[in-house]
């Protein structure tokens, strides 16, 4: 090869050399690259991963979160990044602060609410068993008793 093909040979080589060199991690940081990545929810698929999705999107999103290990950044810096660009939807762990917070608290209130109606169920329940209507008086009750254990001894009514 002769003249500028030669030139645009070693450029070639000399950025597949660059861009191989920017995407190799180290094992550890393939590991924090993954662990992070296992935070973060695809756009496109319903509740994914982008470790797990096959999409573009996740697949690209991927390359971008391992270029930011590769340069050092931390998860927080990581996580906020994707945040603030996709919002917080994409986070599979979403901040407990607005609007989220009724996401964790809800089904906190709503287990109090729970107990605190089968408590009121059951001391109403409870209460109206007791209620016993305006019976006869104590003359009136052994009299009846008494009739009905004749009524027994002799086995007819009277």
């Amino acid at each position: 090869m002769q003249g500028p093909w030669r030139g645009v040979l070693a450029l070639l080589l000399a950025l597949s050399f660059v861009l191989a060199s920017a995407q190799a991690l180290s094992p550890a940081q393939e590991a924090q690259a993954q662990a992070i990545g296992r935070t973060i929810r695809c756009p496109v698929c319903q509740g994914l991963p982008i470790t797990e999705s096959p999409s573009e999107l996740s697949q690209s999103m991927l390359r971008d979160l391992r270029e930011q290990v590769v340069a050092g950044r931390s998860t927080d810096q990581i996580t906020g990044y994707f945040a603030a660009r996709y919002g917080d939807t994409v986070l599979l762990d979403p901040p407990r602060r607005g609007v989220n917070l009724l996401l964790w608290l809800g089904p906190v209130v709503a287990a109090v609410l729970g107990v605190w109606w089968l408590a009121l169920y059951l001391r109403r329940t409870r209460s109206a068993a007791i209620i016993v209507p305006d019976a006869e008086t104590e003359e009136e009750q052994d009299d009846y008793m008494a009739r009905v254990k004749a009524e027994v001894a002799h086995g007819r009514p009277s």
